[in-house]
């Protein structure tokens, strides 16, 4: 076994592999495990030297995210291009909200076509797809849009990447405890799961189709208690699968099936369609659960977590200590095990997972628990906070939120 000869080192072999980023990866990359628990440990014994080394670490994740994406982009080039802020898009298609009558007619004459309108009643919106003009990026069609038509709410159709990796530890059983059912309809935005599930439907090309990270998020929340889970494929096998629209017709369905809870395991940038998305299903009653990446606190602040009244997710080890390499969202609401704890991955075996992603099914459950207690949008987080472990010394504590839920769910 390598021996690791100072904090550094391991800082510096964090940021380069790859799975600790996986919210930058598909379904299927492997996490090399207990890389950030030895991290993490490290850290913890040099004192003043741990805190020059955390903030070499963040940095190190930061460039390393920035390095994945370019990588990302390179391998995809015909279905992926940067937007106008460099992040990750569908290639050659633009998202506009509400267009109104002669709106059609005046992106025409600036060259970009306009597909039919995709309604989404159960979140009170309508989003059209723009074809971007032959021979221009998505950066340019941007610009020019801003300066030629300014009223107009478009934006590119970001990538949302999942937040966590797994590792088969080849034994065969379920994952997961249980306290007590919980009937409450729970939806997930993420891959499909393998295990059977009250409803499933997919929102991309080949979906659905059972991945790792899909199954294993599944599985958490059923352990966690879950009886009634519905679950919106929008990564099937599509290579720019996790686009927003995907992801806003996905959650148009679950609130059309009747879940009063919604966990999302996956980050990307801000995106004014995903946004209005979370606030129609909040105006509907439906309680929002976000992850908050794995990029590392130097990364950029994650999405959907850091959309208002959505419940930001950390999650912590089995010391109950934040991962080293959470990321961060706007505000941050509750931890739950998102290490040292095991899943099924889609070949229904169990895996070791690391990642805020499995901590984010843990805290929708506890909230589905807390409505089907009685519970309302209102009473929900003081409901929660009930419960939860207070790991900091102040609620909100910066790194572990108003504290940890599903402490028993490992």
């Amino acid at each position: 076994m390598q021996r690791w000869q100072s904090p550094i080192l391991l800082a510096l072999s964090l940021g380069l592999a790859a799975p600790l980023g996986a919210q930058l990866a598909l379904p299927q990359v492997p996490v090399v495990s207990g890389i950030g628990d030895r991290l993490t440990s490290a850290l913890g014994q040099v004192g003043d030297v741990a805190r020059g080394t955390l903030a070499r670490t963040s940095e190190t994740l930061r460039l390393a995210r920035l390095d994945r994406i370019a990588a990302l982009l390179r391998q995809n080039r015909t279905t992926m291009e940067r937007d106008i802020d460099g992040q990750p898009a569908r290639r050659g298609t633009l998202l506009a909200l509400d267009l109104q009558d002669g709106d059609a007619a005046r992106l025409a004459a600036l060259g970009f076509a306009a597909g039919g309108a995709t309604r989404l009643d159960d979140l009170d919106m309508a989003v059209t797809e723009l074809s971007v003009p032959t021979g221009m990026d998505l950066a340019e069609a941007q610009r020019l849009l801003a300066r030629e038509l300014p009223a107009l709410s478009v934006s590119s159709d970001a990538l949302h990447f999942q937040s966590g990796g797994a590792n088969s530890t080849g034994a065969s059983a379920p994952a997961g405890l249980r306290r007590g059912p919980i009937a409450v309809p729970v939806g997930l935005i993420d891959g499909a799961p393998a295990q059977p599930v009250a409803g499933l439907r997919g929102f991309a090309v080949g979906a659905p189709t059972a991945s790792n990270h899909g199954s294993a998020v599944a599985s958490l929340a059923a352990g966690a208690g879950v009886q009634r889970l519905f679950v919106a494929d929008v990564y099937g096998r599509d290579p720019a699968g996790g686009n927003a629209l995907a992801i806003v017709r996905g959650m148009n369905w679950l609130v059309g099936q009747g879940v009063r809870v919604v966990s999302i395991s996956l980050v990307g940038p801000r995106s004014p369609v995903l946004q209005r998305a979370v606030d129609g299903a909040r105006a509907k009653g439906v309680v929002v659960v976000a992850a908050v990446g794995n990029d590392g606190p130097a990364a950029p602040p994650s999405f959907p977590a850091s959309y208002a009244g959505v419940l930001a997710v950390t999650a912590v080890d089995k010391r109950n200590r934040p991962l080293i390499e959470a990321g961060r969202a706007l505000h941050l609401d509750y931890a739950a095990p998102g290490a040292d704890i095991a899943a099924l991955n889609a070949a229904g075996r169990r895996m070791a997972v690391r990642g805020t992603s499995y901590a984010t099914p843990l805290v929708a459950a506890r909230a589905a628990a807390a409505l089907q207690a009685g519970a309302d949008a209102r009473s929900l987080v003081p409901a929660l906070d009930n419960e939860a472990r207070l790991l900091g010394k102040q609620r909100p504590d910066p790194r572990s939120g108003r504290g940890l839920l599903c402490e028993w769910c490992r």
